[in-house]
């Protein structure tokens, strides 16, 4: 691991531990608290909005269809049956809300974690480039990340949450995964091939470390 930051021509900075005053190191035996919270974001994140009607819930009679004996057909109670075609679901899934928690230690301790393997891997990056412009401009965002050779790589681009001008020009870029610095998880962190910030929000990147240690 390199002790200094590199940086080149064009305003492009590969941060070190150092730099952000990250000293943990990865532990393999933590793989458990990874997958605790992982999982944990997952079910979160379902919007648990899909639904069935059970037998109850559709909008046929329950009127018998037919009598019970002497017309030959199968006997049957109520058209709501699950048993035919626009009864009601048997066991169906229902509209939920999911509310999982971990403890605060682990989800420290796992970012830190995540993080630190980033930086080891030289793949958090201080880039120094503003957008020009007084409207979105997805163009000019991927050409930049052309011109650094980050076109090809899975980034994670951390954002302040009223930089509303880099938000929308860089979030239908495919390659780039936007995330508010209030909202850095496991998930995103563990599928990023580089972090992405920009200079203007070192002191926002660096307050958010912070409170991994």
């Amino acid at each position: 691991m390199t002790e200094q930051k590199t940086e080149n021509k064009k305003g492009l900075t590969v941060l070190t531990a150092q730099d952000v005053g990250l000293t943990a190191r990865v532990d393999a035996s933590n793989a458990a608290n990874f997958s605790q919270y992982v999982r944990t974001l997952l079910l979160n994140w379902r919007q648990g909005t899909v639904g069935v009607k059970g037998r109850s819930d559709v909008s046929y009679s329950n009127k018998k269809p037919w009598k019970q004996k002497g017309t030959g057909r199968a006997r049957a109670g109520s058209a709501r049956s699950p048993l035919w075609r626009g009864g009601g679901v048997i066991f169906g899934p229902q509209a939920r809300t999911r509310k999982v928690s971990v403890p605060k230690a682990l989800k420290k301790r796992v970012l830190n974690e995540l993080f630190g393997q980033l930086l080891d891997n030289n793949a958090v990056i201080i880039l120094n480039w503003m957008l020009n412009s007084n409207v979105p401009k997805t163009s000019l965002a991927n050409r930049m990340l052309k011109e650094h050779n980050l076109y090809d790589s899975k980034i994670l681009l951390m954002l302040s949450n009223d930089d509303i001008l880099m938000q929308r020009s860089f979030s239908n870029l495919p390659n780039v995964r936007l995330v508010l610095f209030d909202q850095i998880n496991a998930f995103d962190l563990a599928h990023a091939e580089k972090v992405l910030v920009f200079e203007k929000d070192m002191d926002s990147f660096k307050e958010m470390v912070a409170r991994w240690n």
